[in-house]
């Protein structure tokens, strides 16, 4: 049977869906296990969410990961996130993006190493270097895994430190809704979600509570997306949860970022509510899957999206070269 730490993990579980001729008949159901209690387990699998009471489980193991995604779904994903937060100043190299926003978080501030540089690695990681130096900041690159695997090997060889992993997960959005409460009416326990096309002044001041503060850079990360919509949710006229929903990539992909609950509101459903908004929003013009980064240490996130039906397209690291 199933153990707590497999939480999070791909599962099969064969279930007793009836009896004929007096023997138990059989389903199979593969997914990742999303929640483990005493009396029933709950997979998301490619249907959506299934919930099994333990009564019906015949047996249940844990099984190898599904396949790598592909190195063109991978580099695409990327190309996606990267317009979702787009850094003002960019540059080329090969194919190989520099980016920068006076600082304002990594993912603005790091080249994006998917495709040919255009020469030899060494020389590709010296020249991003030698544009960093310029810019007067230090030299950051992403290395989405197992993409650029070759990249972080070098990188290691010359002694780049290493950030912490960052899962990058997806869901379909017909699943996302599935698994999301409906949009509810306006209470004093379920404050309507507003969404804008840009951040109010205040919806500005969490984001900088949490990211930092905000240079101009950083209002032109937030806001440059054609398609966005800033969430907001207020309760006596104060903030109390905030999200950012843009999307991108050819239409395809509802990025989120900024999903933010403040700590006298939380456990009322908040975050849910505000990624349903944002969830709808995506649906009505056009996007089919949604996608989010986040830390995998992050204790109270990622148990979240694992509810929500997100699973892991694949991870990054941000390096940081040394200080000379």
């Amino acid at each position: 049977m199933l153990q707590p730490e497999d939480v999070g993990q791909r599962v099969v579980v064969r279930r007793i869906v009836g009896i004929r001729a007096g023997r138990p008949r059989f389903s199979d159901a593969l997914g990742e296990l999303t929640e483990l209690s005493e009396s029933h387990l709950t997979l998301v699998t490619a249907q959506g969410r299934l919930r099994v009471p333990r009564s019906e489980i015949h047996r249940a193991r844990r099984v190898p990961p599904s396949r790598r995604p592909a190195a063109a779904a991978v580099a695409a994903l990327e190309h996606a996130a990267d317009a979702a937060w787009p850094a003002p100043t960019r540059a080329r190299l090969g194919d190989w993006l520099l980016r920068s926003a006076d600082g304002w978080t990594g993912r603005a501030n790091s080249a994006l190493p998917v495709g040919d540089p255009d020469r030899p690695l060494p020389a590709a990681i010296d020249a991003v270097q030698h544009w960093y130096a310029d810019l007067g900041r230090p030299a950051l690159i992403n290395t989405p895994l197992p993409l650029a695997a070759p990249i972080g090997a070098e990188l290691d060889a010359r002694d780049w430190r290493g950030g912490p992993p960052v899962l990058v997960q997806t869901a379909p959005l017909a699943a996302l809704l599935a698994a999301l409460p409906p949009a509810r009416p306006d209470t004093a326990d379920a404050p309507p979600v507003e969404l804008t096309a840009a951040p109010s002044t205040d919806w500005l001041a969490v984001a900088a509570n949490r990211k930092g503060d905000l240079p101009a850079a950083a209002r032109q990360v937030l806001t440059a997306v054609p398609q966005i919509r800033f969430a907001q949710v207020r309760v006596a006229g104060r903030l109390v949860a905030i999200g950012r929903g843009t999307v991108t990539g050819a239409g395809r992909w509802l990025g989120l970022s900024l999903i933010e609950v403040a700590p006298e509101a939380r456990r009322r459903g908040l975050a849910r509510q505000v990624v349903r908004a944002l969830a709808d929003w995506g649906t009505a013009v056009g996007a089919t899957n949604a996608f989010l980064q986040v830390e995998q240490g992050n204790a109270e996130a990622v148990p979240l999206y694992r509810a929500l039906g997100f699973t892991t397209h694949h991870t990054y690291r941000t390096r940081t070269a040394p200080a000379d």
